[in-house]
């Protein structure tokens, strides 16, 4: 069966390509200094999709091989991290609908706090044309408070390391036994918080590869 990947607009995948042309020989140095922030959705029963499982015949109803499901649905929460090559930064739930001034609230709560965490003070901020991120009073506030600024083209999960984060964090909270919300918050801010720096690192030290599978793919969605 043909493999899922994230469709990416023709304009974009020449976006993809201008961006990795311009940044794949860039030092290290230079996307150590980047802050990356992304938001993602945590389910309280596990994820929205498919698990496989290997199983023997006749245990397909054997607590180990399924998923545990509620009746009207278990809840999630949302959240907003970020992290750069000096570890995890602060981590923000999301109550109800983020929209630009929910986004100019996590920024002022959370970007200067994060970028103390062993940044000098010529750090980047990495945004992408997401609405929220242009609006015009998140723009203001980070030309004020952050101007150095890594923007990167739309559709591009594969150019933020953040997003193997994500999934690091998903798979140690599916492990833990968790029956509300409550307990979720508690559990995610516990397992990122034991994120070690070295990891944050080495999804960092990728950043040029990750370029040069853009290129190789020619703007499609990459390898990473």
């Amino acid at each position: 069966m043909a493999r899922k990947r994230a469709f990416v607009s023709r304009k974009n995948r020449c976006v993809r390509v201008q961006f990795a042309k311009v940044h794949r020989n860039k030092e290290q140095e230079f996307w150590d200094k980047v802050i990356w922030p992304d938001q993602t959705k945590i389910n309280l029963f596990g994820s929205d999709g498919s698990r496989v499982v290997w199983r023997k015949i006749n245990t397909a109803n054997d607590p180990k091989n399924t998923l545990a499901t509620v009746k009207h649905g278990g809840g999630s929460i949302l959240i907003w991290g970020c992290m750069s090559s000096k570890g995890v930064g602060t981590l923000h739930f999301i109550d109800g609908i983020m929209d630009k001034w929910g986004y100019l609230d996590i920024l002022k709560k959370n970007v200067k706090q994060s970028a103390q965490m062993g940044l000098t003070s010529g750090y980047m901020f990495q945004q992408d044309n997401d609405p929220k991120h242009t609006a015009e009073v998140c723009k203001q506030w980070l030309i004020w408070n952050v101007p150095k600024q890594l923007k990167t083209p739309a559709q591009s999960p594969d150019l933020n390391p953040i997003e193997h984060l994500w999934v690091r964090l998903k798979r140690q909270v599916s492990s833990k036994n968790v029956s509300s919300k409550t307990e979720l918050k508690q559990v995610v801010t516990e397992e990122w918080n034991k994120i070690q720096p070295s990891t944050c690192k080495r999804l960092v030290n990728s950043m040029q590869r990750r370029c040069f599978s853009v290129l190789k793919a020619r703007g499609y969605s990459s390898t990473f």
